[in-house]
């Protein structure tokens, strides 16, 4: 396509961040031969912490080999620490008298415990204090043996986590009920259990100086571009801050465009949409202790989409997203067309229409831009305080204070019952929109269009309206053009935009960033049963 000429990754990249001077509280020392040196170390660093246990055994037939083994209470489980390493150093009845006579003989006690004795799956070697303080807070537990410059790290995790429900931010009435959670190895599993493929990667790495958040990077070997790998790596490679406490950290930090409403990295808490992204070729950013994932490059059009869409016949699915498209204009302009109608435009009404308004309004000390925006405030206010108030008492007050304060207001001659009914319609149609980010953006947006009308009417709507279409088609996701497959225009694309066409007819996927395998099917469109 002519647009990827002209819309190379390389031209999007930022410029490097600066990085800090300061260097890691714990520098990596390596490791002594003496047990009791590394103990105090450790015991120094990490302040005598009480959630740290360490416990101290004595191995061989004399008891003259010392090993330590410590964890952090609350992040491993007790059972694989019991059970596969604590028998396992105290060699008891599990392991053979041969294999205990070879580990008291052998030299390298470190090797032939690793080989004979630890039957858990998953060890490593450490060498150096840093990689040691990493490993013991991730939940790791760690193995020291006197005489040995080296530690062993053996995969204990085993913390409690919220588990696995359905997302209360993407409901729906078709498909699967499972959402991610707060634990990344969780919501790899999930995505691993919808694409069984080997080409399905991941790349995990460590960002924040102080919280050594875990982010995960997934994409489809084949499918995605290589070098939209390379432009997440090198984004994510150049954060450096303190910590990284949730995916909107993430989110902030590689976009490539701050000031705008808009958001240009997609994400969900749902596996099937994340599945969903990586088969088009995009590319998933995982984040330890966060249920929402992150998806680069995102287009507009995918804030439109519901995964609802895609399990339903298309005429349905075509039909629900016609509908959310006329709840996105009201949501966006209908305060902004009422004041401009009832202010400059009235020869647009009907006569019975606009007499009617006229005599609401008569006793309405406000003009309409006034009445609109204490209106849109309320509800803003009403819509924010059911949100953060506890979930059972947060729809009642939303429901029943616009309500009471709607009809209040109306006989208190404060606001026109039109005006109402109008902010009311469009509070509503801001629901429709299955993306919270994009609906945060279109109410914020309604403002300025509001003030645009109360200055210029439908004139001052469309040079706004302008504008607003200006600014997303100057906007990139990772290179890819924010409004594609409208501008630039690719008609192979729409036919999973406004309207969804059957799935036998999108034959390929979305032509992001010069993807190499873009059919998505080989095999001829259904047809009858000859009889």
């Amino acid at each position: 396509m002519r647009f990827r000429k002209r819309t190379p990754l390389n031209k999007f990249r930022k410029a490097p961040v600066q990085q800090s001077e300061s260097k890691p509280e714990h520098p990596a020392e390596q490791l002594s031969a003496n047990i009791g040196t590394n103990l105090q170390q450790i015991r120094q660093a990490l302040g005598n912490s009480t959630d740290i246990v360490i416990r101290e055994i004595r191995i061989g037939k004399d008891g003259d080999q010392t090993i330590a083994i410590l964890y952090t209470d609350g992040l491993v489980d007790q059972n694989i620490v019991s059970d596969f390493i604590m028998e396992s150093m105290m060699l008891d009845s599990s392991l053979s008298k041969d294999v205990e006579c070879r580990i008291q003989a052998s030299s390298n006690v470190m090797q032939m415990l690793k080989d004979y004795a630890l039957t858990i799956g998953s060890i490593q070697d450490i060498n150096d204090f840093e990689a040691l303080y990493n490993a013991l807070l991730s939940g790791d537990a760690i193995i020291l043996i006197g005489g040995e410059t080296q530690a062993i790290s053996a995969s204990a995790r085993g913390w409690k986590d919220r588990g696995v429900t359905e997302p209360a931010s993407e409901n729906v009435v078709r498909g699967p009920r499972e959402g991610f959670s707060e634990t990344l190895r969780t919501n790899t599993a999930l995505i691993r259990r919808k694409i069984k493929d080997p080409n399905l990667w991941l790349e995990t790495k460590q960002i924040g100086r102080v919280t050594q958040t875990d982010v995960a990077v997934m994409y489809i070997k084949g499918i995605v571009n290589p070098k939209l790998v390379e432009e997440v790596h090198e984004r994510l490679n150049r954060i450096d801050v303190d910590g990284i406490l949730e995916s909107g950290y993430i989110e902030e930090l590689i976009q490539d465009k701050t000031f705008t409403p808009f958001p240009t990295v997609y994400n969900s808490e749902r596996p099937d949409v994340i599945a969903a992204e990586l088969l088009e070729g995009k590319i998933a950013i995982l984040v330890d202790g966060t249920p929402f994932v992150l998806v680069v490059p995102a287009l507009f059009v995918s804030f439109l989409h519901a995964a609802e869409d895609y399990y339903q016949r298309a005429d349905i699915s075509s039909f629900i997203r016609v509908l959310r498209y006329t709840g996105v204009f009201i949501s966006l302009l209908g305060p902004s067309l009422y004041v401009a109608i009832t202010t400059f435009h009235q020869e647009m009404l009907p006569t019975s229409l606009l007499i009617g308004l006229a005599a609401q309004r008569e006793a309405v000390p406000f003009p309409a831009f006034i009445e609109a925006l204490m209106m849109e405030l309320t509800f803003e206010i009403l819509r924010e305080a059911g949100v953060r108030m506890p979930k059972y008492i947060g729809a009642a007050v939303s429901i029943v204070g616009t309500l009471v304060i709607g009809q209040a207001a109306v006989e208190a001659g404060i606001i026109s019952a039109a005006m109402v009914i109008v902010v009311s319609i469009t509070a509503i149609s801001s629901f429709v929109l299955p993306a919270y980010n994009m609906s945060i953006a279109f109410r914020m947006l309604r403002f300025p269009l509001m003030g645009l009308a109360a200055s210029f009417g439908l004139f001052g709507i469309i040079v706004g309206g302008i504008a607003l279409i200006l600014h997303m088609c100057s906007l990139r996701s990772f290179g890819v053009p924010y409004m594609t497959p409208f501008a630039p225009l690719i008609p192979a694309d729409t036919k999973d935009t406004i309207f969804r066409f059957p799935h036998w007819m999108m034959m390929s996927r979305p032509r992001l960033v010069d993807q190499k395998n873009v059919k998505r099917r080989n095999s001829t469109p259904p047809r009858k049963s000859r009889e």
